[in-house]
């Protein structure tokens, strides 16, 4: 497993180092501590497992960098690991592509808890993301946050209607007149209803509850 973390303070860059380690016994850490570094690594070794990014080093442009990293290398997922644990940034990272925000406040059991989501494969949205989200929802229609019997809101239902039919989070977004990040969160909110870690377990949860009728594909 391949990693690298960009980050311009080196004592979290060492304590990092540990904690990745429990990752994988063969774990290769590449550092950066300033983003043009990190673009230069990223295209020096395309294979990539995943790149841990902090939005405020030298070189970047906050959350923008998020979306000039992934136009660049659209193959290996992004995980912005940052002091700044405002829902709004959070969320715009998620948007410009980002699969995951951790806070640099987080213990290491809910920080390893999130690298191997977005590992396999997954997108890993904040707890408290999730919760103003759905606060936020009910500010401005009230109605968005009646459930069904599955605890499935509306707007949920219909992201999981569309994860079904085989749509990307990019197709979801414009087919709903949505943010990319908005659907990721709407996607995450669903998987921990229903008690799943990805994509295929939901549709299968889907197809086994017949919420859509007969599934294709």
């Amino acid at each position: 497993m391949r990693i690298l973390l960009a980050d311009d303070h080196s004592l979290f860059r060492g304590g990092m180092r540990y904690l990745l380690q429990q990752l994988s016994g063969e774990l290769e850490m590449l550092e950066a501590n300033n983003f043009l570094d990190c673009l230069k690594l990223a295209g020096q070794y395309p294979d990539l497992d995943l790149v841990l990014l902090d939005l405020h080093m030298p070189g970047s442009d906050g959350a923008k960098s998020v979306s000039y990293f992934h136009q660049r290398y659209p193959h290996i997922p992004v995980v912005v690991i940052s002091g700044e644990e405002g829902c709004a940034n959070m969320e715009k990272t998620l948007d410009y592509g980002a699969s995951g925000f951790i806070s640099k406040s987080s213990n290491e059991q809910t920080m390893l808890a999130a690298l191997k989501i977005v590992l396999s494969g997954g997108v890993y949205v904040p707890p408290e993301l999730l919760r103003y989200h759905a606060t936020d929802a009910g500010h401005t229609d009230r109605r968005s946050l009646h459930t069904n019997a599955y605890g499935l809101t509306p707007r949920q239902m219909e992201v999981l209607r569309h994860l079904c039919a085989g749509m990307s989070n990019k197709e979801i977004a414009q087919a709903m007149h949505l943010a990319e990040g908005t659907v990721k969160i709407h996607a995450a909110a669903v998987y921990q209803t229903l008690k799943v870690s990805s994509r295929l377990e939901a549709v299968r949860v889907a197809e086994h509850l017949s919420l859509f009728g007969v599934l294709h594909g």
